[in-house]
């Protein structure tokens, strides 16, 4: 029975996923919200709360997209009720996702030591 859980545990945070990112493109009309996305959610064991990763395009709205989510955070909780088919629905938690911020500067970092290779091997050659 315990393979069951995971399965089921993991179609929950998707449909979440999805859900949340339908209603940031339908239903909020907070212009703090246009350019974000979720992109990852985490359930807990109990089902009881969903750590939501989101990310935007333009990280210069960051802290303003954070205020406009502690905002809205019941209308979309609200929302999930309507459309999961689960007793009761997790609170949310709404987490920056900086993966795109560290990957971003990541290669940034590799592009300059590719650079500083290409220059370090034609004076060896």
């Amino acid at each position: 029975m315990s393979g069951k859980r995971p399965f089921k545990k993991e179609k929950i945070e998707e449909r979440i996923l999805h859900d949340v990112n339908v209603f940031l493109r339908t239903h909020m009309r907070d212009s703090r919200l246009k350019f974000v996305s979720v992109t990852k959610v985490e359930i807990s064991s109990d089902y009881s709360h969903a750590k939501v990763y989101w990310d935007t395009f333009d990280s210069d709205i960051k802290v303003e997209a954070e205020i406009a989510f502690s905002k809205v955070r019941g209308k979309i909780r609200s929302m999930l009720a309507k459309t999961l088919k689960i007793r009761h629905t997790p609170e949310l938690n709404f987490v920056y996702d900086s993966q795109f911020e560290s990957e971003k500067a990541i290669s940034e970092i590799l592009d300059e030591e590719a650079g500083r290779g290409k220059h370090t091997g034609s004076q060896t050659s």
